[in-house]
Order: C-alpha cells, then sequence, then structure tokens
C-alpha cells in the first residue's frame, strides 16, 4: 500500500513539473550543480555516453548544437582538446569531414549569463576547422543575443588588391545542421569592400546596428525577396586579429519576439567576436599548415615520381597535370614543352598537353602549329620570351584583346596563371598555364606561391626525364657504334679459316720453351700459330673445351686490335706472353699457378698493351684524352683491359664460354689484376711486400692474397724481359723503345710547345745508356733476383739482366770518352716500360740517373 501511494506521489509531482517549467529551472539553478546537470544529460542521451568513452572519459560532459562536446571538468577538457586537435588534423588531411553530433543546447539555458558565455567559449577554443568554426561562431552569437538568423563572411585577396568578402554560412538558423547550411561554392556569396552592410563594415571596421535595415540604402532588399524572409534589425560587426586587421564580418537580424538590438548584445556579440577572431586566427593557421602539408606531400610524390616516369617524358607530363590540377584545383591545365634543338631566339613549342580537369581530365595531343595563334598560347609565348611569372585577369588584358576569349571548343578563358619552366641553367624548358579556378574565383598569392614551388619540382622532373632521354638515345648510339665495332674488330672468316687449316709446328721449332726466343724471324701470321701452339702446350682445348675455332679467331682478333705503333704493337704482347709460358714451364714457377690461371695470364700477357697509342699515361693526362676521363689511376691498363674483356665478351671471340659462371669470374679477376699490375706505379707500391715475404724465406705462394702478389710480379718481369734476352736481340729491342719515346717528345715539343724530358729529347739521345742503366737497378734486377731467390730455375733471366747491364755500362764508358758516339746512343733504352714514369723518382735508393730513367719509363 505504501508503495503505490509513493507511486502516486512521484506522479503528482510530475505532472506538477510539467505544468511548472520555470519553477523547476529555478529550482535546479538555485539547489543542482554542474556536475549533477552533465551526468543526468550523460544518463539521459546515448551519443553522449559513447563521446564519454571514445574520448577516455573524466569529467562531464555536455553536448550542445553545432557538434561540439563541452567539458565542465577541467580534466575531461584538456583530454578532450588533445584527441580533437589530433583528430582534426588527421581528417583534414584525408579529407574527411567530422559530423556533427546530435545537438543538446537545451541544458546551457539553464545557465547563468556570465556562465553561458564561458561554456560557449570553450566552444570554439579547441575547433580548428574553420567552416566549423564560423558555423559554432554564428550558433552561439544568436543563443548569446537571442537572434533569429546569422551570417558570416570571411576575406579573401591580396593585400589592398581585389579585397572581397566570401560567405558559406548566409542566414543560418539555430535548429539548422551545419551540413545544411553550407553553401555550395557554386552559390558562395561574394561581396566587394565598401559594398553593401557588411562591405562597408570591413572596410571601415566599425560596427552597423539598425533597427529597421528597409531605411538603410545599403541594404539590399533583393534578397528579402528572392528567399521571402522579411529583415527588419541587424548588428554587424567585424572580426579582427590581434594586428588590428578585418578576417572577417559577422552579422544577425531579428531580435526574438521583434525587439531591436541593445547596445548590451553589441557589447556582448563585440566581446564574443573578440575571442572569435582568436579562434579564427588559428584555424586559418592550421589550415595553412594542412595545406601545405598537403602540398608538400604532393611535391614528395613528384619526387618520387622522376625515378618511377623517368623513363617517358609524355607520362612523366602527364602525372604533373594530374598533381597540378589537385594543388591548384583549375578546370584546365595545359603544359608546353620547348623544343631544345630550335636556336634560343626562336624558342618554339615541340608537344603541348591539354587536360580538361572539368571533363574527367580529358587530355588533348593539340599539334603546336594548330594552336600558335590561340590565346592561351600566346600568353605561354609571352612567358617563354619574359621568363616570367604572369597572372592574367583576360577580361582586363588590353594585350589580349585582339584574339577571341573562347577556343574552337567554345570554352571561355576567364583567368589564367603562366609559369616557366627552368632548369639547372636557369633556361626555360616548358611552360604551366593553369586556367579558371574550379570555384570560379580569380588565383590568389597561396595559388601563386603554390605553382612557384610546384614548378621548381617539374623542373626537375622534367629535365631530369629529358637528361635521361639522351642518355637512352647515346647509349643506342654507343650500342650501335659496338655492334660496327666488334664487326671490324673481329677478324674475317677467310683469314681464320686459314689459321684453322694451318699446320702448327712443334714448339721446339718454335723456341717456346727457351729463353733465347726472338720472334723476329716469324711474319705476323706465323706469329699467330706460335700463339696457338702455347695453347696447345697448355691442353686448353681439352682441359676447359675450347673450341679451336674460336681459339684461332680470338688469336687473330687480338693481333687486328693491336695498332702499329713503333714498340707497344703485336709483337711486345707476344714476347711479353711467350716470356711468361717459359717462366711457367721452364721456370717452373708454374708449381705455385693453377692450370686454369695460366690459361688467363697467357691471356693478360697477350692482351696487356691492347689498342696502345705510343704515348703513356701521363701523356694521355697532359692532352686531357678521352681515356684520362674514364680512369684516374692506370689509364691505359684499364684501357687495355676493357679492349681484352670486349673480344672475350664477344660471340665470335668467346674463349672462356665453356666455363661457370665461377670459373669465368676468377678468370676476367686473373686477367685484370695481372694487366693492371703492368702499370710499374704499382709495381713499386707492391715491391716492398713481395721483398719482405721472400726475405722471410715464404713457400707457401698458394695463398689467395700472396699468389696474387707473386702473378703482379711475374708479369712486371715479362713486360721488361728484353733486358734480359741476348745482347743483339737486346739492341734492336732498345732501338724500337727510344724509338717511340722519341716520338712522344716530338708531339710534345711540336703540338703542346713544351720541351719533352731527357729520356724522350731526341736531342738528347747520347744521353740514354746511363738512363738505361738507371732503368735496369731500379727496376730490373730487383725483381729478377727476387725471382731467382724463390726458385733458381729463374737464374737464367737474372744472369741475362745483368749482362746486359755490362753491355750498357761499356757503352757509357765509351761516351764518356769520345763525347758521345751516335751509333752508341741509337741502341739505348732497351726493355723500358713507358709505364714507370714518375714512379723512381719516389725511389730513395737509386740515383739521379736512375731516376730520371726510371721516370719515363
Amino acid at each position: 500500500m505504501t508503495t503505490l501511494l509513493e507511486k502516486d506521489e512521484r506522479s503528482q509531482v510530475e505532472e506538477f513539473l510539467k505544468k511548472e517549467m520555470n519553477f523547476l529551472k529555478t529550482w535546479v539553478k538555485k539547489n543542482v550543480s554542474l556536475d549533477a546537470i552533465d551526468y543526468w544529460i550523460k544518463e539521459c542521451d546515448p551519443q553522449s555516453r559513447r563521446a564519454e568513452g571514445e574520448g577516455g572519459g573524466g569529467g562531464g560532459v555536455v553536448v550542445i548544437g553545432g557538434g561540439s562536446t563541452l567539458t565542465s571538468g577541467v580534466q575531461g577538457r584538456d583530454q578532450y582538446r588533445n584527441s580533437l586537435t589530433a583528430n582534426i588534423y588527421d581528417n583534414m588531411l584525408s579529407g574527411k569531414k567530422k559530423k556533427a553530433p546530435s545537438k543538446q543546447r537545451e541544458a546551457l539555458g539553464l545557465l547563468e549569463e556570465s556562465q553561458l558565455f564561458m561554456e560557449l567559449l570553450r566552444d570554439i577554443a579547441n575547433e580548428l576547422d574553420v567552416t566549423e568554426l564560423c558555423y559554432k561562431i554564428l550558433i552561439n552569437v544568436l543563443m548569446l543575443t537571442q537572434s533569429d538568423r546569422g551570417s558570416l563572411f570571411l576575406v579573401r585577396g591580396s593585400k589592398d588588391v581585389d579585397l572581397h568578402l566570401v560567405s558559406k554560412l548566409f542566414d543560418v538558423r539555430q535548429d539548422v545542421s551545419i551540413e545544411d547550411s553550407i553553401r555550395d561554392e557554386k552559390d558562395v556569396l561574394i561581396i566587394p569592400f565598401g559594398k553593401g552592410i557588411a562591405g562597408a563594415v570591413a572596410q571601415s571596421k566599425k560596427s552597423v546596428k539598425l533597427n529597421d535595415v528597409y531605411l538603410d540604402k545599403r541594404f539590399n532588399k533583393e534578397v528579402d525577396q528572392q528567399t521571402g524572409y522579411r529583415t527588419k534589425s541587424l548588428l554587424c560587426l567585424p572580426i579582427l586579429n590581434a594586428d588590428d586587421q578585418v578576417l572577417g564580418v559577422a552579422q544577425i537580424i531579428n531580435k526574438a519576439n521583434d525587439q531591436s538590438f541593445t547596445e548590451k548584445d553589441e557589447e556582448k556579440f563585440r566581446k564574443y567576436l573578440a575571442f572569435a577572431g582568436v579562434g579564427l586566427t588559428n584555424a586559418q593557421l592550421f589550415e595553412m599548415c594542412v595545406t601545405e602539408c598537403k602540398q608538400n606531400e604532393m611535391l614528395l610524390s613528384m619526387a618520387r615520381g622522376i625515378f618511377v616516369d623517368q623513363m617517358n617524358l609524355d607520362r612523366l607530363v602527364l602525372r604533373i597535370m594530374t598533381d597540378a590540377q589537385g594543388l591548384i584545383q583549375c578546370q584546365r591545365c595545359i603544359f608546353y614543352i620547348v623544343n631544345p634543338t630550335v636556336p634560343a631566339k626562336t624558342k618554339e613549342f615541340l608537344k603541348i598537353f591539354d587536360m580538361h580537369c572539368d571533363k574527367n581530365n580529358v587530355i588533348y595531343r593539340p599539334r603546336p602549329s594548330t594552336v600558335a595563334n590561340t590565346l592561351t598560347t600566346s600568353y605561354a609565348t609571352r612567358v617563354l620570351q619574359s621568363n616570367t611569372l604572369q597572372v592574367m585577369d583576360v577580361d582586363q588584358d588590353e594585350g589580349s584583346d585582339h584574339r577571341p576569349k573562347t577556343d574552337a571548343s567554345g570554352y571561355l578563358v576567364r583567368n589564367l596563371l603562366s609559369v616557366p619552366i627552368l632548369n639547372n641553367e636557369e633556361k626555360v624548358i616548358g611552360v604551366v598555364q593553369i586556367i579558371n579556378k574550379a570555384n570560379g574565383r580569380s588565383f590568389t598569392e597561396m595559388d601563386f606561391n603554390s605553382v612557384q614551388t610546384f614548378t621548381l619540382y617539374c623542373g626537375l622532373c622534367v629535365h631530369n626525364c629529358q637528361m635521361y632521354e639522351e642518355v637512352s638515345a647515346l647509349m643506342a648510339r654507343q650500342k650501335v657504334h659496338l655492334e660496327t665495332l666488334s664487326y671490324h674488330a673481329i677478324e674475317t672468316p677467310e683469314e681464320t679459316s686459314k689459321l684453322l687449316k694451318s699446320a702448327i709446328l712443334k714448339a721446339s721449332q718454335y723456341k717456346l720453351y727457351n729463353w733465347d726466343f726472338d720472334d723476329s724471324v716469324y711474319d705476323d701470321f706465323e706469329s699467330c700459330k706460335v700463339v696457338v701452339r702455347m695453347f696447345l702446350e697448355m691442353e686448353v682445348v681439352k682441359k676447359f673445351s675450347v673450341d679451336y675455332e674460336t681459339l684461332c679467331r680470338w688469336t687473330l682478333s687480338v693481333k687486328k686490335n693491336y695498332r702499329p705503333v713503333t714498340y707497344h704493337n703485336w709483337r711486345h704482347g707476344l714476347n711479353v706472353a711467350q716470356t711468361m709460358f717459359t717462366v711457367l714451364f721452364t721456370g717452373e714457377m708454374n708449381q705455385y699457378i693453377s692450370d686454369l690461371m695460366r690459361f688467363a695470364l697467357i691471356v693478360a700477357c697477350l692482351c696487356h698493351d691492347l689498342d696502345h697509342r705510343g704515348t703513356n699515361n701521363a701523356f694521355q693526362s697532359e692532352v686531357e684524352h678521352p681515356l684520362a676521363m674514364l680512369y684516374c689511376t692506370s689509364t691505359l691498363e684499364h684501357h687495355h683491359f676493357d679492349q681484352c674483356v670486349f673480344l672475350l665478351n664477344s660471340e665470335a671471340t668467346a674463349i672462356f664460354q665453356s666455363l661457370n659462371q665461377d670459373e669465368y669470374k676468377i678468370v676476367l679477376n686473373t686477367i685484370e689484376n695481372a694487366i693492371l699490375a703492368t702499370d710499374l706505379a704499382l709495381y713499386f707500391k707492391k715491391k716492398g711486400k713481395f721483398s719482405e715475404l721472400v726475405a722471410k724465406k715464404e713457400t707457401d705462394w698458394k695463398d689467395p692474397a700472396k699468389n696474387e702478389l707473386l702473378r703482379s710480379m711475374m708479369m712486371t718481369a715479362c713486360d721488361v724481359a728484353a733486358i734480359c734476352k741476348p745482347w743483339d736481340i737486346q739492341q734492336k729491342t732498345a732501338h724500337l723503345v727510344a724509338s717511340e719515346f722519341f716520338e712522344q717528345g716530338d708531339i710534345e715539343r711540336d703540338r703542346l710547345g713544351k720541351e719533352p724530358i731527357a729520356l724522350m729529347d731526341r736531342k738528347r739521345k747520347d744521353e740514354l745508356p746511363k738512363m738505361q742503366v738507371g732503368f735496369i737497378d731500379a727496376v730490373c734486377l730487383p725483381i729478377y733476383k727476387l725471382l731467382f731467390q724463390i726458385n733458381p730455375k729463374m737464374e737464367q733471366m737474372y744472369k741475362g739482366c745483368m749482362s746486359n747491364r755490362e753491355h750498357w755500362i761499356q757503352l757509357t764508358d765509351q761516351e764518356n770518352k769520345t763525347g758521345g758516339a751516335a751509333a752508341a746512343t741509337d741502341s739505348a733504352a732497351a726493355g723500358g716500360k713507358q709505364e714507370a714514369a714518375g714512379e723512381a723518382d719516389k725511389q730513395r735508393d737509386v740515383g739521379e740517373r736512375k731516376k730520371t730513367c726510371c721516370s719515363q719509363s
């Protein structure tokens, strides 16, 4: 019974409160805390509870109209602010718009005026979306002043140039959501400064309060006629920033109950807009940061596109145009590529790309000649000639009056932005043209700055792509040249067939195993048979499955690719290869070298001076030969190796084609190290280490590093081995060496206008015997003595060198007695290697005479 009575009492109280809402409002204000009110609202509104759960809880929450959450607890307010900023930033970057929650503004009516003011300030304090903020400002001002409708205008345009007001929020009501309040881009109101009431307020920075707007001639009555809404009273104030600059104008109309706006209303309006100016400044700065971030992401995307699309200029341009449309939001974009092949004064376009963004990005490729006289091309030509960016309002440009402002398709050009694209030399390589902003307005200063930055990347992209296309063309041309060179470098089938069918004499008949081998007794063709016999003795055909015909063709091709210079020709390569053969088998150094490496060493010896020009490394640098640009050290040696690889990689002369990949790598590495070892500059660097190993009586010469060092010393020994030959052979060789040296000296004197060094000076040939003795002491004797210490079978080379040294000393003595006999000097400078230039100067243990000789060997 008690329970029934309690229920009846509650029902009576509920009925009373429904009828007496004012009593409830007064009682709640006096007896209930804000926290309790927050709690009640959360319990009644599921969406508020969800907002609290997503925000992490803490503090009471009041949801108000306009899509914000008001917090009455410090902790809850701070947490929501942090998440709000991050969410807005992410949403704006991703292009998402935050959907406003349902409105619950009734609770604010329970607050005192000062509390209401503070809550409405909190409502906008953390809002960083400009549109959302403007909507909240209007809704909150309408609540503060009890007004029916409001509008907010933002300032656009450059300073003191084309300043105007723009409004996406016009005649906004409290009961209308932000989605329904925002006007489409095409319906946005644009009001110039000084025009109408809002324009006058923006220009004067003074408020306007009207009790009857129809009495003010600045008011546009057509708006009421179109909307069917009767505007009576109006209050309009500027929104200023900290520097007293106008950010916008807020306008409210028709106070509730047909009352007029009071001074108190204006004061509340002004105070709230003062805080709103701060919020609007922050939101606009935040919006600029987001825009900059999007622009930077787009520019980074373009930078990545340099490597993705660099192989095709057309595809790269299409990517650039798409990015430009996304950056500027234009209706049309045209990209002009300058013709680089015509003279600079002519300046014409090679390609034109025309993208209509309002037609699903359809791209047209008009021929330059068909659009040469159009309005857009005329502006592009101006930029090309002036090399400056141009922003044009076509209707106000007197220079375009003689041209139609519509193209053949009827497209109207209202305004455009023409920007030159420059390469690293500040030359115009193209023009980007942005036409008609999508929103129908003129280009802004931000557009101007964005496009300028954008074109820097365009220049990088286009220049890089053009360079890539040029390199690709050069590589294709080089491939054709290599094919032609390969055809002429390979010996003819007739010569190959002749060698293939020829009888190859025994090694003993060629004296292959003898230290006194003399190539002069064989003609060129017979000398190739000598090489074939060396390979047959080594059984390379059997051991490495070398095709015999390919071996013959390769031998003839090597001979063919030697130039007919005086000394460093095919005969020198043959002698070095035969000496290596003798060192390996007669000198028994083969015990340290594997079969595969022996094969590689003979190939290296035959090719070690391939395509020699008769001049040394220093000469290539002196005349700035392209070879010196390719290789900064061991110039000629690197070139000899490249020529060798060229023949080995040619299908017709691929003598190593049966080797597996690992074996082929070993062979190429062995050949490269061997050929480079013939540079005496490297010999002097390695000789000290080699001497230390020999002094320690090293026996493990099969260790990879020590074996490579041994092979390098063997190459040097074979390269200068003419100094070990019988005296008659040594004299003939010396004459050839001296002649080639003198030829280079003549070129230096006659063509370069410089005096050659003594070794290459034909006028000082009487000094050569002394220099030859110095060369033997500095280069030859040390290496032969070390090899002799390793293997006694190498004694013959050491003895031969010592014997010839005595002959040169005798000639030196004769010169001293006779004052220089011509016959003696003609046989000077034997067995030397030109590439010792400069290195003997570093030898502290030799005299000045030795230094001079070695520096030119």
